[in-house]
């Protein structure tokens, strides 16, 4: 039941989003602050304002990025690295109708169609990518708030249900622009504003520097065995004809398995002195997918373990799918701990199946999916190297090449054993290897100080709530 007083306030409408969703309560808590409260609007700055998401329009893509340009969805806006963002045709991205979706440093990113309320926080490494209309743009001024502490409120549990409770729509939901431009913010001293501002600009920047130094990690690993660079726009989709001996076919017979795309990155290895190569069942101390379970879901974390399916992984702050019992049979196989390479075996060849993920955030001494391959690890130095070779294309093509199954391809754990990679000195491995896992470690350190940022604000509100 909800007082009719509420109704009027709602402008009369019936659905239960709003009433349901926590943001009449939070809305009401936030005007008896005792400080001074701005409309969302009134601190925003740009394009329609500074709170707009885009016109819908038909997608162009290319695969040369001389000729496109990285276009983020409301679903990829939330990864932590964006190596394999599709490319939007550049003509199209430049013209006056899509110029202003250019995203720019410090933009509060919220999904705005399907799952509504996701946000992502505009770093350095994304500023210059193009945006879906999928995804409202939330522009601060920072003349009136610093972004970061906007940031901060909006995804912080005050602000989470004043944005989802403007949604509207029964199957696919869905909010506009216009629904959240009378959105109350509240104005925090300058030190509270300043110190979360740090807090998520820090994340930010740990976030793209552990893009770039993955990305010279595997440069250098490669640079040192004398491998060739791999393009990165072949994901191995394309047609591709090659010949295969008869012999060759004693083991498997499926195409993408004697690719050229396959090739491209086995024959290099296979052509490395035989001393210089190795497989990941050498290097790793053993390789495991847990079996299919039943899932027993509750909603105490008390009595449950934090559960991740394989999409979670691939975020910048992966989130909890939900919270699987205890009392779970052989739930222990699914916990994970830091040094442990996942890898997603089941999805579509052009989609996360056969990317590595270190685990960061909550993820580690959490529950895992089923459907992600664990690589246990001695320390470190193997887990980083692992991780760093499987994220170039030598490992990534590997790995989508071994896999089978038609409708929904799958990846097997001999499959990963099988895995070429260049075989290094103790020297060199813990080189590679402590650069590879420092990558994780500022993953985890960005999820620590965005948790920080929130938690900062939220303890401020409640305090001048009690005042």
């Amino acid at each position: 039941m909800v007082p009719s007083a509420w109704l009027e306030q709602q402008g009369r409408r019936l659905d239960c989003g709003p009433y349901l969703s926590g943001a009449i309560e939070a809305e009401i808590l936030l005007k008896q602050l005792p400080v001074r409260i701005a409309k969302l609007r009134a601190v925003t700055r740009g394009h329609d304002g500074g709170i707009y998401n885009g016109p819908q329009f038909v997608r162009h893509y290319v695969s040369d990025p001389l000729h496109g340009v990285p276009l983020l969805s409301s679903g990829n806006m939330l990864r932590a690295e964006f190596r394999y963002v599709d490319l939007l045709r550049k003509s199209d991205a430049v013209s006056s109708r899509l110029a202003y979706l250019r995203l720019e440093e410090g933009t509060t990113l919220i999904s705005c169609s399907g799952t509504i309320g996701r946000m992502a926080y505009t770093r350095r490494e994304m500023a210059g990518m193009w945006s879906s209309q999928h995804m409202l743009k939330i522009v601060p001024d920072p003349s009136i708030v610093r972004p970061g502490y906007l940031y901060a409120f909006l995804s912080s549990r005050f602000g989470i249900p004043l944005v989802t409770g403007s949604t509207y729509g029964a199957i696919v939901q869905h909010i506009e622009p216009e629904h959240l431009t009378d959105l109350p913010v509240p104005l925090a001293p300058d030190m509270i504003q300043e110190e979360a501002h740090r807090l998520i600009t820090e994340a930010a920047e740990l976030r793209s520097r552990a893009s770039t130094e993955l990305r010279r990690v595997i440069r250098d690993i490669e640079d040192a065995a004398g491998l060739p660079p791999l393009d990165i726009t072949n994901n191995g989709t394309r047609p591709d004809t090659s010949l295969v001996k008869a012999s060759a076919l004693g083991g498997r017979m499926d195409g993408l398995f004697h690719s050229n795309y396959h090739r491209s990155a086995l024959e290099p290895l296979l052509r490395l002195p035989v001393a210089r190569q190795t497989t990941i069942s050498r290097v790793s101390n053993g390789i495991f997918h847990p079996a299919r379970f039943k899932g027993i879901r509750v909603d105490d974390p008390l009595y449950g373990h934090r559960f991740f399916n394989t999409s979670a992984l691939m975020r910048a702050e992966p989130d909890i799918s939900y919270y699987l019992a205890k009392r779970t049979a052989r739930v222990d196989e699914l916990m994970v701990d830091e040094l442990t390479v996942l890898i997603p075996a089941s999805g579509q060849v052009n989609g996360i199946i056969g990317h590595p993920v270190l685990p960061y955030g909550e993820v580690i001494g959490g529950a895992v999916s089923q459907d992600a391959i664990r690589i246990f690890c001695e320390n470190e130095a193997v887990s980083g190297y692992l991780f760093a070779f499987l994220s170039s294309e030598y490992g990534r093509r590997q790995l989508k090449s071994r896999t089978f199954g038609s409708s929904i391809p799958h990846l097997s754990v001999s499959g990963v054993e099988e895995v070429v990679l260049p075989e290094f000195g103790a020297v060199d491995m813990r080189h590679f290897g402590h650069r590879a896992f420092a990558v994780r470690t500022a993953r985890h350190d960005a999820v620590t100080k965005e948790r920080e940022a929130r938690s900062l604000l939220e303890r401020w509100i409640e305090h001048q709530g009690a005042a």
